[in-house]
């Protein structure tokens, strides 16, 4: 199994009709669509990246989709600002798929900084029950520093018992992706 799959099986494990779910970085909208196939046609998927082809990509792939959908033109680390509060503490899941947006310009990557205070504003926005994919890529440049950092911060963030931190790293491959994992758990 990939870790896509692999991530995509872990939401599927929490995921029910009338949640709210969030891709926190849409790339070309594969996770958006997984996301919105999982949900009722009432319910509500946000989605954040901030190239604009990645909006566009996303909403063609979503088209025959019937739930709401909200595609916002932003970092990640805003998502807290766009989503409307009724659904803070009420999402049941979001996915990170961090680095660039495939085919495209590598240049534009995702930064440690902004991701912490996406990930921060996810523990807050997930409901109990809940529960977070990371895909974090330490081979491309600026991608190994992110990963530490993300890593860091979250397994001292997870040692909170009000969480629980899962994690795949591929053994003697140390530029493979890493997958991780934060369930938010009942209080």
């Amino acid at each position: 199994m990939r870790l896509t799959e692999i991530a995509q099986s872990w939401l599927a494990e929490v995921i029910q009709q009338g949640d709210a779910v969030v891709d926190a970085t849409l790339g070309n909208g594969a996770d958006a669509l997984f996301l919105a196939q999982q949900i009722g046609k009432d319910d509500v998927l946000f989605g954040f990246d901030v190239q604009q082809q990645a909006i566009d990509s996303s909403h063609l792939l979503l088209t025959s989709q019937p739930c709401e959908q909200h595609l916002v033109l932003a970092g990640h680390e805003t998502m807290q600002t766009h989503i409307p509060r009724q659904f803070h503490g009420n999402i049941k899941a979001i996915m990170f798929n961090l680095g660039w947006l495939p085919n495209s310009d590598k240049s534009i990557i995702t930064h440690a900084d902004t991701t912490i205070t996406a990930l921060e504003q996810s523990l807050e926005l997930l409901a109990p029950n809940g529960r977070m994919t990371i895909m974090v890529y330490p081979g491309h440049q600026g991608g190994d520093t992110e990963a530490e950092q993300v890593i860091t911060w979250l397994t001292q963030t997870c040692q909170h018992p009000l969480f629980d931190l899962n994690k795949i790293v591929l053994p003697n491959r140390p530029t493979a992706p890493i997958l991780l994992q934060v369930t938010k758990l009942k209080v």
